[in-house]
């Protein structure tokens, strides 16, 4: 493919977005996307839609190099029968394809006349030439699955992305042939034959606008059903009249301060249509607007999957008021500058740390661009939090009376907490530090219309199950006889080598009072664990030896106590499973490794045993299989939300439900978080939102497992019970969770062995009724007293502020140098590091080539720029510790590191640091430049 083709590909691009469902021709193209762009590309079809769908199909396709894959995709698009496509570009005309713009506009504009007054399944055999195969089989099955309404939507869905320039005519003759009255209305065809431009019955009132459309809701959901394209699309906000939502009473109640332009924190139980009043006040900003000021709306969430639900509830609900959504989160910033996004759209989803990095870089000027900012889970406003980053930047250009006006601020919460407080006065200042954190003048609250939001929102009936400890746990005292073998080679080794001397590890090698299989002895581990990678010798020879020891000894202590705590809350087999792959992962290169194998290995058919004797089952597993049972006998059609502490419990539980026969019924999935834990990473995006969908939309998953990210803003289907499994928080943290079951009658289970856990849910609760009073008792304040507080407040802080010097951060000088996290082999200088893409880290120069070894990637694929070929490790041959992989970019083939693995060494005075993150190492960052590797 020539460059002027690839060209022509982007300049035409919109036409290809508009009309191909790449879906349909992947199958064609297995040759060029491998399976991974495959799977990427119809999960995008799933969560965002068919266009965004082909605009990651277009990117791909556009980075092809290889010989004939444009000829594959015309043969592609004649495959799945797109020859209206097919012919636009192989003549690169586009002409037919823009004469159906019109009849498309005509079809959104009468989009509720006709799935009314269409039946599909009659009207498809005469317009099926128009349509795809795979398109036909779409509307049949809405027809049968969800009735006539859904087959006419599926319809015109699909009309709207035809390519086939007779389709208007069709469409008019079967709609003659089978006396449909919405002929009259479809006045296209003179059109299409170039003889009369279509006409639209815009009969105006008297103030010269078009007649009004009406847009109804009925809350059913958080959601509410905001996805549903019901309505037709209006052409632009300036040639519409005000098109209104339809909220219940306390919704209207919720953002009536909002709605007069006040600073506000929404705050409404979870359920309630937070996000439906979000759009009722964004609306209202947009289109009354006295004074012709130009609006702009940013909306930021904290979590991604949270910021992408309120994306596409935004986008599908202004988007047909003809105002420009967009949004930008980590994922995406790379992609397109954030300045543009601002400056072009009308409204605007964000992550906020893309907010915070924008104004800190100068990309945004101020956030006076905006004219409404809205903070979804706005008690996160404290502290460090980016939400309180905003803000901080927000009142020093209010208290500074800066030039710029500032945008209306809106907090959405279901709990504004009560911090560290232990009374009503305390809880007051807390809730009032929150009001001033985020310049609100207003608490509302539902009060007058309280009966309307309990037709709509249930509150769960709370339970309480304590279950007895385990008798004897034959596991733990095994494994706790293994931790103990490995605590005392630690005392050896600092014995033998006179670590004790000088202080040198802080006493750390003295382990008191410390239990096996808590969090607090994971804290010690990890606490050694870091120390003994700094550790420094006079010997540096001796020094790597030791290192790499008390690397491996305080790696494996964690791996044993994270096994412990599975056993505690799972069975012993997942817990013995765990601790099998970790040792089947272990490379027996060095001999403290294989006498740690040996050590295990020992053990091995014991624990077996133990694993497999009834006798050592998890006395809470059973209470917990008693619960479900009971729940749903009583109520079959039953959806359960289990929340749990870790991802690893989260996986066991999965496993034990789909291995009982009591519950396999049940079959669960699992929701975890993201981010990188232990270096295992969490889920992906769009496996995250698959489990969300399958759970919402398929009646046979009938249990979620999740972590704590789905206790905030994720929009999860209602549940009639949710089980908090040794799972306890805070206040706000118990109000998110039980607000998972919404649906009439639900259920709030704590299922505990511990006695302080159930005693700090009980405590939630009275802090939770402390909470309500303090918001009843602020709220009856005199309103000029509650500002004075808050300004008050405010002065306060800025002082503190003002009076904080906070050093500027110094760049590293070149004089650094990576040693080796395991073993502290030398492996680079930082001079020698240069920045791809500014974001991932590769060294130059061939010094580097010696120091490490490369493998296969067991896992290689292809992202962005870059094709991930193989894994790196150190090449001392008796640690191989893992420093990241190798990858081709453009067109070399590179290491990239993780500084994770690596010890910063000063060369001057032999400090050393640990970094987890390339973003805390402060050192002059060099761009990548590809003579730097001809040379």
């Amino acid at each position: 493919m020539t460059e002027e083709e690839k060209k022509n590909l982007k300049v035409f691009g919109n036409y290809i977005r508009n009309i191909l469902d790449p879906t349909y021709i992947l199958n064609y193209m297995t040759d060029w996307f491998s399976q991974e762009n495959i799977q990427s590309i119809q999960a995008v079809k799933t969560n965002k839609g068919v266009t965004a769908a082909a605009t990651l199909f277009l990117e791909c396709l556009l980075k092809f190099e290889e010989t004939g894959w444009f000829r594959g995709f015309l043969d592609a698009l004649h495959g799945a029968g797109y020859t209206g496509l097919l012919e636009a570009i192989q003549n690169w005309n586009f002409q037919k394809i823009e004469k159906l713009e019109k009849p498309k506009e005509l079809l959104k504009y009468l989009h509720k006349e006709f799935r009314d007054g269409i039946h599909a399944d009659i009207i498809l055999p005469r317009i099926s030439k128009c349509l795809l195969n795979q398109q036909c089989e779409e509307i049949r099955q809405a027809q049968n699955n969800a009735g006539n309404i859904a087959g006419a939507d599926k319809l015109a869905e699909h009309l709207l992305r035809s390519d086939k320039e007779n389709w208007p005519r069709v469409l008019k003759l079967a709609l003659e042939a089978e006396e449909y009255e919405f002929s009259k209305l479809w006045t296209v065809e003179e059109d299409i034959n170039g003889t009369e431009d279509v006409e639209i019955d815009d009969s105006q009132d008297e103030d010269g606008g078009m007649s009004s459309i009406q847009i109804c809701y009925k809350e059913e959901s958080e959601e509410q059903n905001l996805s549903e394209n019901s309505c037709p699309l209006s052409e632009t906000p300036e040639k519409s009249q005000y098109i209104p939502l339809k909220p219940r009473s306390y919704q209207l109640e919720l953002a009536s301060p909002a709605l007069e332009g006040k600073n506000t924190i929404i705050c409404a139980p979870t359920g309630s249509g937070k996000t439906f009043v979000a759009l009722l006040v964004c609306e209202s900003h947009l289109t009354n607007n006295p004074m012709g000021q130009k609006r702009k709306v940013v909306f930021l969430a904290t979590k991604v999957p949270v910021y992408e639900q309120q994306k596409s509830v935004f986008t599908k609900h202004f988007e047909r008021l003809g105002y420009k959504v967009t949004g930008i989160c980590g994922e995406t910033v790379e992609d397109v500058p954030v300045e543009h996004v601002v400056d072009s759209n009308d409204i605007i989803v964000l992550t906020p740390q893309i907010l915070v990095n924008s104004l800190r870089s100068g990309t945004i000027r101020s956030l006076s661009v905006f004219t409404l900012m809205i903070f979804d889970e706005c008690h996160n406003t404290n502290k460090n939090h980016p939400y309180n980053v905003l803000m901080i930047n927000y009142l020093d250009q209010k208290l500074r009376r800066s030039a710029g006006p500032l945008p209306q601020v809106i907090g959405l919460t279901a709990s504004v907490g009560v911090g560290d407080a232990k009374d009503k006065s305390d809880t007051i200042e807390h809730i009032c530090q929150l009001c001033a954190c985020l310049d609100a003048s207003v608490i509302s609250t539902v009060k007058k219309n309280v009966s309307d939001l309990e037709q709509v929102v249930y509150k769960p009936e709370k339970f309480f199950r304590k279950v007895p400890p385990q008798p004897v746990n034959k596991f733990k005292f095994v494994i706790s006889k293994l931790m103990e073998k490995t605590e005392n080679l630690i005392e050896k080794t600092f014995k033998e080598y006179g670590l004790f001397q000088g202080n040198k590890l802080e006493n750390l090698s003295k382990i008191q009072n410390r239990v096996f299989g808590t969090q607090k002895y994971e804290q010690w581990a990890i606490d050694v664990h870091k120390k003994c990678m700094l550790l420094q010798m006079e010997d540096k020879k001796k020094e790597r030896k030791i290192c790499k020891e008390l690397f491996l000894y305080t790696s494996h202590l964690r791996k044993y106590n994270d096994a412990l705590i599975i056993s505690e809350d799972a069975r012993i087999q997942e817990a013995l499973r765990y601790l099998k792959e970790f040792f089947r992962a272990a490379e027996s290169i060095d001999e403290t490794e294989k006498y740690l194998i040996h050590q295990f290995e020992e053990k091995l058919q014991e624990l077996e045993a133990i694993s497999a004797d009834p006798a050592n089952e998890n006395l809470k597993l059973g209470d917990l299989t008693f619960v479900l049972d009971e729940q749903y006998h009583q109520n079959p059609e039953t959806q359960t939300i289990l929340f749990v502490k870790t991802r690893a419990l989260a996986d066991a539980l999965k496993k034990w439900m789909e291995e009982n026969p009591k519950l396999s019924y049940l079959k669960p999935v699992v929701l975890t978080g993201r981010g990188k834990r232990n270096q295992n990473t969490g889920m992906t995006l769009p496996s995250q939102m698959g489990v969300l969908d399958t759970f919402r939309t398929k009646g046979e998953n009938k249990i979620l497992i999740a972590t704590s990210v789905a206790d905030e803003g994720i929009d999860i289907a209602q549940c009639n019970l949710v089980i908090l499994y040794e799972y306890v928080g805070n206040v706000i943290k118990m109000i998110q969770t039980r607000g998972r079951g919404r649906a009439k009658g639900s259920k709030c289970f704590l299922l505990s062995s511990k006695e302080e856990v159930i005693e700090k849910e009980q405590a939630n609760l009275y802090k939770e009724k402390m909470m309500n009073d303090a918001i009843e008792e602020i709220q009856t304040w005199n309103k000029d007293i509650f500002i004075r507080k808050i300004c008050h407040l405010q002065l306060q802080e800025k002082a503190i502020r003002d009076n904080v010097i906070v050093p500027k951060p110094q760049l590293e000088e070149k004089n650094k140098r990576l040693l080796c996290r395991k073993c502290k082999i030398f492996a680079c200088h930082i001079a020698d590091i240069r920045v791809v893409e500014d974001t991932h880290h590769t060294v130059i120069g061939d010094a580097f080539k010696k120091a490490f070894v490369t493998e296969p990637h067991p896992k290689p694929k292809s992202f962005g720029f870059l094709e991930k070929k193989g894994k790196i490790f150190c090449a001392e041959s008796s640690c191989h510790h893992d420093w990241g992989i190798f990858a081709r970019y453009k067109t070399f083939d590179v290491p990239f590191i993780k500084i994770d693995s690596f010890v910063v060494e000063d060369v001057a005075t032999g400090a050393q640091t640990l970094y987890s993150k390339w973003k805390h190492f402060n050192f002059m960052r060099i761009p990548f430049e590809a003579r730097e590797m001809s040379n």
